[in-house]
């Protein structure tokens, strides 16, 4: 059920940022709206399963604690090792879902999921390029398109304007059009056939004709899209590769000669900072997925005795505990992508933190839980 919850919620942000206003406003099919929300759900789930194991944890364990079955549990003779020894094997196996989430699929769903935007962007631009008016959005364009059906324009005049490296201004006349998305590179091309042009430079005119002409365009509704994914979009496999292809590219002009030893040796340490100013930010990403993947673990061995030492059976109360804990360990995590440019900190280290610490807490917690403390 928190697993359910915290789905949801996280959902609920992105969907009403994005994807729910284009539906609204009917520029989007209902069809493309369950798309964006499947795309979006593998990537809420790499937060929400390490926050719900943990949810689930304090409120099962503090209401098992509120009831009295803690005393009727050592009563009985039973540790408390032995009775959560289930909940340990679940958290276990819930850290492979997420490096499984967290390694191939939350990656690779973002990354689909904003090339969904980009193609909902690029497919909504007759908004951009609407019919019987002229378009001044583009920097360096004005259009003018009689008619667009589905992306088949007619009769359309393009004015480019004079840029700094460039004074003259061209007028394209062109009977028929077309535009294509080019999701890759986020852009739109604007293809024209049979234009007539006229170069204007210095007061004279310049005729010519061309068969097809191409436009490249930045749509104004597909920012989402980037030229090149980003860290935070990769595989753990792509990271891995993007990081060979950094360090072969630094070490390759930089190779010691065999000159004099201490040469040699200033050499190998410019080398050496190099690599660990430019390799930082991919390896930090890289040690933060792995990281994340063992949240599950380090939830539910602090989460148990807690929930046994609050001692409440309210929801609200083990719901509050739990944002906590989660803000916590967040906090580790942003420190360390924050000293990612920062190799000298050792910020590839600093997201394995707030694991160890609470496993560390988690374990003392439970020993003192199974002696009474």
């Amino acid at each position: 059920m928190t697993m359910f919850v915290f789905t949801f919620v996280l959902l609920l942000g992105n969907v009403l940022k994005a994807v729910l206003p284009l539906l609204v406003n009917r520029q989007a099919t209902f069809g493309l709206f369950l798309e964006a929300v499947g795309l979006l759900i593998p990537f809420v789930w790499a937060f929400a399963l390490p926050m719900a194991m943990l949810t689930a944890t304090l409120l099962v364990f503090g209401r098992f604690s509120a009831d009295q079955e803690l005393t009727a549990m050592r009563a009985s003779g039973i540790s408390v090792v032995s009775l959560i020894m289930p909940v340990l094997l679940l958290s276990l196996l819930l850290c492979g879902v997420s490096a499984l989430v967290n390694l191939e699929l939350a990656p690779r769903c973002r990354v689909a999921y904003k090339n969904l935007l980009f193609r909902v962007g690029a497919e909504l631009s007759s908004a951009q390029l609407p019919e019987g008016r002229f378009i001044k959005e583009h920097p360096g364009y004005i259009f003018y398109v009689e008619k667009n059906r589905n992306q088949v324009l007619q009769n359309v005049i393009v004015i480019q304007l004079p840029q700094k490296s460039n004074t003259a201004t061209t007028t394209i006349q062109s009977p028929r059009g077309q535009y294509r998305v080019d999701a890759a590179n986020g852009q739109i091309i604007l293809e024209l056939f049979d234009a007539r042009y006229v170069i204007m430079s210095d007061g004279e005119g310049f005729p010519g004709f061309t068969t097809n002409l191409t436009i490249t365009l930045e749509p104004k509704l597909a920012r989402p899209a980037r030229k090149r994914t980003g860290l935070g979009e990769m595989t753990f496999n792509e990271l891995k590769a993007e990081l060979r292809e950094l360090e072969e590219q630094i070490t390759a002009p930089l190779l010691p000669r065999p000159e004099s030893e201490g040469s040699r040796e200033g050499v190998e340490r410019d080398l050496k900072k190099q690599l660990g100013d430019l390799t930082s930010p991919v390896r930090v990403q890289l040690h933060r997925q792995l990281a994340f993947s063992f949240a599950c673990f380090g939830f539910t061995l602090v989460g148990i005795p807690l929930g046994i030492r609050v001692h409440r059976r309210e929801t609200n109360v083990g719901v509050a505990v739990a944002l906590v804990l989660v803000l916590i360990y967040y906090s580790f995590l942003h420190l360390g992508q924050s000293l990612a440019a920062r190799p000298e900190y050792a910020p590839h280290l600093i997201v394995w933190l707030p694991n160890f610490i609470f496993q560390a807490v988690g374990v003392v917690l439970l020993w003192r839980a199974d002696r009474g403390g």
